[in-house]
């Protein structure tokens, strides 16, 4: 199963780290912090990724161009040019790097994506700055059970992000970041039928709001409820709480090896 990342956002509320790099690859614990939530589908059994690359993209590429390198012992011969990379990490993933346009919106970005979703039954897709410890297989078999359209996972942080009203356990309505309000809001980590495609118009439809607020009128969005950490680094200041937790070992979302 393919797992889409979108990865092509400004970042302008982290402007102290997005002026020279993308977002997701920003550091958290000496590594980009969209390798962390690689490495965390990676656990559950789910390797082959769709990243949505958009500003700065070339440097997402430059970095999985070099990985092997990068997270290896090498030798390099000055004199001949010769290099011998020793061994490292091996990561058994499939990485597919997309540019989806500079300023496209999260759901052009996805419909942008639909020759690489068009053959598959359902796929995941996420964010590619936050972390979680969303149980992902117990995510998937929820969205095989109900045979909707689209899953969204919903936490319960801050306000400021979309507010998820709930009957049982699907979307009756879904409002992007009301003035105020609280309970369920969008935490991403979605599983999502290509068929979801169908709702989006072009570059500039940002998925938060028509397409998800349509899904949830036709009564094809249900919630999977994550009671656990979730985490989103939108500011300098929870890029550090991150640090924080990884640097205590205690970072819910660490793969245990």
């Amino acid at each position: 199963m393919k797992v889409v990342i979108l990865a092509g956002g400004l970042g302008t509320r982290l402007a102290e780290e997005t002026t020279v790099r993308p977002k997701p690859m920003v550091e958290i614990g000496g590594r980009p912090i969209l390798t962390h939530i690689m490495s965390w589908y990676a656990a559950h059994g789910f390797n082959e990724f769709i990243i949505a690359l958009g500003y700065k993209g070339e440097m997402i590429k430059q970095y999985f161009l070099n990985y092997y390198a990068l997270n290896s012992d090498i030798t390099v011969k000055l004199a001949s040019g010769d290099v011998t990379v020793h061994d490292g990490e091996r990561e058994d993933w499939t990485v597919h790097l997309v540019d989806t346009g500079a300023a496209t919106m999260t759901g052009g970005r996805l419909l942008r994506l639909k020759k690489w979703l068009a053959a598959e039954t359902c796929f995941m897709m996420t964010y590619g700055d936050g972390l979680a410890d969303v149980d992902l297989k117990a995510l998937l078999a929820f969205h095989h059970s109900h045979g909707k359209l689209a899953t969204v996972t919903s936490a319960r942080p801050p306000a400021r992000f979309g507010a998820i009203r709930l009957k049982g356990n699907q979307v009756v309505r879904f409002a992007e970041k009301p003035q105020a309000g609280e309970g369920w809001i969008n935490a991403g980590f979605f599983v999502l039928s290509p068929k979801v495609l169908d709702y989006i118009d072009g570059d500039e439809t940002i998925w938060e709001r028509a397409p998800l607020e349509k899904l949830a009128l036709d009564g094809e969005l249900m919630a999977f409820r994550h009671e656990g950490f979730w985490q989103p680094m939108d500011t300098l200041r929870e890029k550090q709480y991150l640090e924080e937790l990884w640097q205590s070992g205690n970072a819910p979302w660490r793969v245990k090896s």
